[in-house]
């Protein structure tokens, strides 16, 4: 049949519909723009016979998001006859983006179907990959439903690669037969992309978020090798939900183990959403006829609207450079295209509206075996931006936590370099203050890690649970308004005197120290998204001894609940373990808390009055 006829197929049988391969492709015709299933769904037999049969083809436009088959078009031997366009960069069409031979048009994944209906983006062409037809005449899309249906839906000509190996994915994932005007008959096994190996600076990474996700969240799992494993660290969760453009693997090993029910989902309740999946065989039988699993087109899954609806929606995507002031690069190397925006900012700003939502920016410390940081003074020229200042909230590496978003310059800067490898703090503090983008008083970074395993919580005698943890650079402006809310009396008490103001010149000295010969604990607890500070423990070593000055100060409204002698105590573990014999402190006469938290420690006190002071000595058992 010619090219001319083609409106006619539709309205025959499937029996009539069927064609070899080199009959269905001989209905292309040159200048045709081919859009070509994506992903683990590529019509891989198709693909190839595009190349091998199409002899007649010449100036035609391949239309694609993710590569992960066969891709010989983007050769160079094949440059006359095809130009790739490509919406997101995989590893099989990054060289020829990169030589000029291919072109990528940046797009959120969530605003590609409006431009293929409406005709910005034009399909002549679709080549999918479909299950048989069931008894009604429909057929699933399978493992890729993201943009692949919208071009099925546009295209002037549908060529079908039906293959009885592809799963029956339920939701929005279905074409009738009538709607399919080529079926070109050949079985081959699904493309499968295995997990990738897990590495520790993945783990470390992973134990950070998992700490950021609650029970009953609902999660996005962005493209990449960090955020897959996470999933592997939330074994531990209660009733987690998906609504992911990405389903994979390891969703399928926390169905299995109980944790992801999608029982706590605010819409779509009780389902696993999801446009595409990338996994292997077990993979596409979990999802094979599972009424659990839906698949739905990407301005559907990946709507900030339809994000923000979720309760506790979870965002885990990851980049390749942040800078300090929180702009993230995550679809270039300087000036050649990675990958792609690909749907991670419809993510960070659906989660970002969602009501207890975390956007979660996820990236190693350094690349290059450690030869540069990933944590920039300014991005790398040419890197594009696709997370602003305003977009960021939290980003992990494998040395912590740093929640930038409603944060200063400043304080993103300091939270950013203390997250930064500790052999490239300094540098990056160096050039923040020369940049004003951190005061000069700032102290030099330590270039120790910091202590990750002394954080605990806490149960205090009226049940509220308290963290316990080192404190940050980052912690400044914490320590400010902790001290402003304090009482006279409290002040008077910690500081032995009237002190009116505590300008964050003086505060550095406390907030950035070596965690060996100085140590402080504070204490925190959440109030909505906001960390307070409501206690704060320290001691420093006297210089020459084995003894330590030791300071406690607990914020009105928490003292009589036992913190202070937590704090006391955990600073005396911490102490004898680090070489120290004990303790001295100067205490106010009238400050009776203190001198009873250190009668009932245990240890040996002496002391001896000094004007209106104690001047208290404390020997470790």
């Amino acid at each position: 049949m010619r090219r001319d006829d083609v409106s006619d197929l539709r309205k025959r049988s499937y029996d009539d519909k069927k064609y070899t391969l080199k009959e269905a492709l001989s209905l292309i015709k040159t200048g045709d723009h081919i859009f070509i299933g994506s992903a683990c769904g590529e019509p891989q037999y198709l693909v190839k016979g595009l190349v091998e049969k199409a002899d007649h083809l010449a100036d035609n436009e391949i239309l694609h998001v993710h590569t992960l088959g066969v891709a010989p078009y983007t050769e160079p031997r094949y440059s006359d006859r095809f130009r790739m366009n490509a919406f997101f960069v995989g590893i099989n069409t990054r060289q020829a983006v990169a030589e000029g031979r291919a072109d990528y048009t940046p797009v959120f994944l969530s605003q590609l179907p409006k431009l293929i209906s409406s005709g910005m983006i034009p399909i002549d062409v679709a080549l999918i990959q479909v299950t048989p037809p069931d008894e009604h005449g429909f057929c699933s899309l399978g493992v890729s439903v993201e943009i692949t249906k919208t071009a099925a839906e546009n295209a002037k000509l549908v060529i079908a690669q039906v293959n009885r190996q592809m799963p029956r994915v339920l939701g929005d994932s279905f074409i009738h037969i009538n709607n399919i005007d080529v079926v070109v008959e050949h079985d081959e096994p699904i493309l499968e992309c295995p997990r990738p190996e897990r590495d520790i600076i993945s783990e470390r990474i992973a134990k950070y978020v998992s700490e950021l996700i609650d029970d009953g969240s609902t999660l996005q799992i962005g493209i990449g090798s960090i955020p897959d494993s996470i999933l592997d660290s939330l074994v531990d969760k209660k009733d987690l939900g998906i609504h992911t453009e990405l389903l994979t693997e390891g969703v399928v090993d926390l169905v299995e183990e109980g944790v992801v029910t999608c029982a706590k989902k605010t819409i779509n309740r009780g389902k696993i959403i999801a446009s595409f999946a990338m996994g292997t065989r077990r993979l596409y039988d979990f999802i094979d006829n599972n009424p659990m699993v839906e698949f739905y087109e990407s301005d559907y899954v990946n709507n900030p609207i339809v994000i923000s609806q979720h309760k506790k929606m979870v965002a885990i995507n990851q980049a390749l450079e942040v800078d300090l002031t929180g702009q993230v690069c995550a679809d270039s190397l300087g000036y050649k295209f990675y990958s792609g925006l690909g749907g991670q900012a419809d993510f960070i700003r659906g989660a970002m509206l969602s009501e207890g939502g975390k956007a979660i920016t996820v990236i190693p410390s350094t690349a290059k075996e450690g030869k540069i940081s990933r944590i920039r003074s300014l991005l790398s020229p040419g890197a594009g931006v696709v997370l602003t200042r305003g977009d960021v909230d939290y980003v992990v590496t494998e040395y912590g936590i740093a929640h930038l978003r409603g944060k200063t310059i400043r304080e993103r800067a300091l939270s950013l370099i203390n997250i930064a490898h500790p052999k490239f703090r300094n540098d990056l503090l160096n050039w923040a203050k020369e940049h004003h983008y951190v005061p000069q008083e700032v102290l030099p970074f330590p270039e120790t890690e910091y202590p990750e395993e002394l954080k605990k919580y806490v149960t205090l005698k009226d049940g509220s649970r308290v963290l316990i943890r080192p404190i940050r650079p980052s912690d400044a402006t914490m320590k400010q308004h902790l001290f402003y809310a304090l009482s006279k009396e409290s002040v008077e008490k910690r500081y032995l005197g009237s002190l009116r103001a505590f300008p964050l010149k003086r505060i550095w000295p406390y907030v950035i120290i070596d965690y060996n010969n100085e140590m402080v604990l504070v204490g925190t607890v959440q109030d909505g998204e906001k960390e307070d500070m409501i206690a704060i423990g320290s001691y420093s070593r006297i210089p020459n001894t084995n003894f330590a000055e030791v300071a406690l100060v607990v914020r009105d409204d928490w003292q009589n609940k036992g913190l202070g002698t937590i704090l006391f105590n955990y600073l005396c573990e911490l102490a004898k373990k680090r070489g120290l014999n004990g303790f001295v402190a100067w205490v106010m006469i009238d400050n009776k808390r203190m001198m009873h938290i250190f009668r009932k420690s245990g240890h040996q006190i002496r002391y001896r009055v000094e004007g209106n002071l104690y001047y208290v000595e404390i020997r470790f058992k």
